[in-house]
């Protein structure tokens, strides 16, 4: 006979109400009669019977079911001590099952861990959140911890355990709000969700934030998978890479879409893996010496390329297990490419499984739409003032860095954290503490990121795509700025773009476009990207914006690329610019490589072929990049033939190149041009060669400088300039 309070206890187990099933279920002291005894408590929805089996000397002890939804409990004899024990089940179809008892564990939570967390700087929070396969007293099983405040009860479920929410509710540690249990015999593989039960009692399901894998879409159920088990060969590299300042040396990026940069013959997805030795050789080739992956975190839509993210610490499964990808950026570090990822913390999708209401209350996103909605988007944006929030974003960029090796973030739409009136227009934003449109609470959270990352990630570049004139994004944070080491030049990108769009015959009148970058070239650690953005949504690959017929479009594209090489700062190339594609970007199909077998296309490819190998071992093109010490202007007054001179030097005197861009159609013969030293200058790179699909307009090789003095300098030469060319000239030390 149960007394009243074990009765109530029963009933609000039975009914998955109770809010600390750890007090109710397992072995307990009890008092009866003043007298201490020991009582085992379990709650086994499904079972006809139960027993206490002592798992040192395997005797039974059958428990009384008192409550007809399967609560069993048994009193042990007189004098009993506690031992460990397993807990046997029969269905009444005869099956049984003999497993520990969940509840028989204690608290792997500590304190310690609760009050990072609570501080915002648990930087492994990894480690402690997530489902972690593990052995606790000798017995092996997974350990769950997930950070949900505000819910009146979470609980494990999954086939283990029929997706019952009453059968495994967790331990609650007040105050943060971390629930955890340790469910003994569930393996790496095993699918589950948690059921959370909000504050207005209503109960969903969510996937786990903090999980290592995840169901292939349209499925979306977490998957057991623990932290890696991958045996990593890329020592040298990581070695290599902890001694660089981040954004130093040469970084010519690919940017890659992995569902669509090739398919297999049938047209399926590539995975990790196989991706991983097919890119190394193409980049390897083509002497690119990054990759930049678009967003590979899990998400469920295709069409978003990864930018609607639901598993921020799962790399998603459509192309393998987090191993698969671990071993990805592995083979490409032994092959001497860096891995960038693209980042999303600006904002995340709506999906019922996911972090939005993630226990009933907004958690992740702020409670008022005007702060906590993106109105572009249609997403949620997190709430950077929350401590945990904070943690959760800046853990999980440390996380792809130390678990996964790569070698830097690109920050998504940071101008959106920045502005708290970003897309919105008067009285749909709040204004900050003093009354202003800067999102503080953000710039800390950036400044925070990015001061962990250096401090933790030596090496390691962290960028960000933010595209207004925010003073000091590439500023350190203890001087005031946001602390990034690269940001992308989205002014060049519009601005050039806009330039190559005209007709040549009426770019003479638009050449501010082109020389406005250099008046604030230095003002900030640059890459130059001509990125994904640019080829989709109805604006038209690279080549499709050029003007002209097929050969002028793609001179121009040669030509663009070009001085975009030669230009200060870091390139980023989206794929399929290097083959002059014609139709904008498709993430559901693969670039259109037949198009290789077309000389145009092939030339355009050996084009940027060469010029990547060229910028790799030419100082001058990265050693200066963000001084202007390594740029000088030869003349940028020829409006009226549409000509462009400039040198680019490294730190040593003999690291120095002269470019040439004629951006007109027209061959320029005879063209003077000032040079900085007198002597025979080769040429080493002609866009208009024949073997790049031109017209082999050209010097022959090169050209002997004459003491006649033109463009502020002593000495000078007669060029050919083939039309829209783009020419390399370096002095002939011999």
């Amino acid at each position: 006979m149960v007394s009243v309070t074990l009765e109530h206890d029963v009933n609000r187990v039975a009914y998955g109400d109770h809010t600390d099933p750890f007090r109710v279920l397992g072995m307990h002291r009890v008092s009866l009669g003043g007298e201490i005894r020991l009582v085992v408590r379990a709650f086994l929805p499904g079972a006809e019977h139960a027993w206490v089996v002592d798992a040192g000397t395997g005797e039974t002890l059958a428990m009384e079911r008192v409550s007809p939804a399967g609560f069993f409990e048994t009193l042990l004899p007189r004098g009993t001590e506690t031992f460990p024990y397993r807990l046997r089940t029969e269905t009444a179809e005869g099956v049984r099952r003999e497993t520990e008892d969940p509840y028989s564990f204690g608290s792997t939570v500590t304190d310690f861990d609760l009050y990072l967390l609570s501080q915002g700087t648990h930087y492994r929070l990894y480690d402690l959140l997530g489902a972690h396969p593990c052995e606790m007293e000798d017995v092996k099983g997974t350990r769950f911890a997930v950070w949900a405040p505000n819910a009146r009860r979470v609980s494990v479920v999954g086939d283990f355990n029929g997706w019952d929410g009453r059968a495994h509710v967790m331990r609650l540690h007040p105050g943060v709000g971390v629930w955890e249990i340790f469910l003994p015999g569930v393996e790496r593989g095993a699918v589950y969700k948690y059921e959370i039960k909000g504050p207005e009692g209503d109960v969903f399901l969510k996937a786990d934030p903090m999980a290592f894998a995840a169901e292939l879409r349209p499925a979306n159920a977490s998957i057991v998978y623990g932290l890696p088990r991958y045996a990593w060969e890329d020592e040298a590299w990581m070695a290599s890479r902890a001694g660089r300042v981040p954004g130093e040396g040469p970084m010519a990026v690919y940017e890659v879409h992995a569902g669509s940069w090739q398919r297999d013959e049938d047209g399926g997805l590539l995975g990790y893996r196989e991706l991983a030795h097919r890119l190394g050789d193409y980049v390897t080739e083509m002497g690119f010496t990054h990759v930049e992956l678009l967003p590979v975190a899990e998400h469920p839509y295709d069409p978003s390329w990864g930018y609607q993210v639901t598993g921020y610490y799962a790399p998603t499964s459509r192309y393998g297990t987090p191993d698969d990808f671990r071993y990805f950026v592995d083979h490409l570090h032994r092959r001497g490419i860096g891995v960038i990822l693209d980042w999303v913390p600006a904002h995340f999708p709506r999906d019922a499984h996911a972090l939005r209401l993630f226990d009933g209350t907004p958690l992740y996103e702020h409670a008022d739409p005007r702060q906590g909605e993106h109105p572009d988007w249609g997403t949620m944006v997190f709430n950077f003032g929350r401590n945990e929030v904070r943690n959760f974003l800046v853990a999980n960029a440390l996380y792809w860095l130390e678990e996964f090796h790569v070698d830097g973030l690109r920050v998504d739409a940071v101008a959106s954290m920045l502005y708290l009136d970003y897309s919105r227009n008067p009285g749909e934003w709040v204004p900050n503490r003093f009354g202003g449109r800067e999102n503080l609470e953000a710039i800390e959270f950036i400044q925070a990121l990015n001061t962990a990352v250096g401090e933790r990630c030596p090496g390691a570049v962290m960028i960000a795509e933010e595209s207004t004139a925010w003073p000091g994004v590439t500023q350190p944070a203890h001087l005031g700025g946001l602390g990034f080491g690269l940001k992308w030049n989205m002014g060049w990108m519009n601005d050039f773009l806009r330039f190559m769009h005209e007709d040549p015959v009426h770019r003479q009148y638009h050449f501010n476009l082109v020389t406005f970058s250099l008046m604030y070239a230095f003002s900030e650690r640059f890459a130059l990207p001509l990125s994904h953005d640019e080829v989709v949504h109805g604006k038209g690959s690279l080549a499709g914006k050029m003007p002209g017929d097929a050969w002028q479009k793609l001179a121009n594209l040669k030509l663009a690329l070009g001085y975009m090489w030669g230009h200060p700062g870091k390139k980023l190339l989206f794929m399929g610019g290097e083959l002059g594609q014609w139709r904008e970007w498709n993430e559901s199909t693969a670039l259109d490589w037949d198009l290789l077998g077309e000389p145009l296309h092939g030339g355009v490819q050996r084009f940027v072929r060469d010029l990547n190998h060229l910028y790799g071992r030419e100082r001058a093109l990265w050693e200066v990049d963000f001084s202007a010490e390594g740029f000088e202007w030869i003349d940028f007054h020829d409006v009226g033939n549409s000509v462009v001179s400039f040198v680019r030097r490294g730190r040593n005197p003999g690291d120095e190149l002269v470019f040439v861009c004629n951006f007109t159609p027209v061959p320029r013969t005879g063209y003077r041009l000032g040079l900085p030293r007198a002597g025979r200058y080769a040429e080493v790179l002609n866009s208009d060669a024949e073997s790049y699909g031109g017209s082999n307009v050209g010097n022959g090789g090169g050209v002997e400088t004459e003491p006649v003095p033109e463009h502020g300098r002593a000495q000078s030469a007669l060029l050919t300039l083939p039309p829209l060319g783009f020419l390399v000239l370096k002095h002939d030390e011999a």
